[in-house]
């Protein structure tokens, strides 16, 4: 479990898939990680990662800094891929704009 791979995560609402985004140092000492949802809805917005059958996904879809959960690691049910360098860098992105950081 890494930050960056693509996961199906349970929620109350279902099973989606969602990419990690805790901080790699932290993962193994948490019983919980905070997740970026995956979401099929692309806005093409700066707050949005787009992805896709590459990263293991179905279809065309965009992880959304602007809907972070935090989750049991036990809620995380099958790893789907990973985003690439270029991807999280622009997830950093997306989230320092979505947290209000820059």
């Amino acid at each position: 479990m890494n930050r960056g791979d693509i996961w199906n995560v349970d929620f109350a609402a279902g099973t989606h898939p969602a990419v990690i985004i805790t901080r790699e140092t932290a993962i193994p000492v948490l019983q919980n990680v905070t997740v970026a949802m995956i979401t099929s809805t692309v806005r093409s917005i700066p707050t949005e990662v787009p992805l896709g059958p590459e990263h293991g996904l179905a279809r065309e879809c965009a992880a959304n800094a602007d809907n972070l959960f935090t989750v049991p690691k036990s809620g995380l049910t099958r790893r789907r891929g990973a985003l690439g360098p270029a991807e999280l860098r622009r997830l950093d992105a997306a989230l320092r704009l979505a947290l209000g950081l820059d």
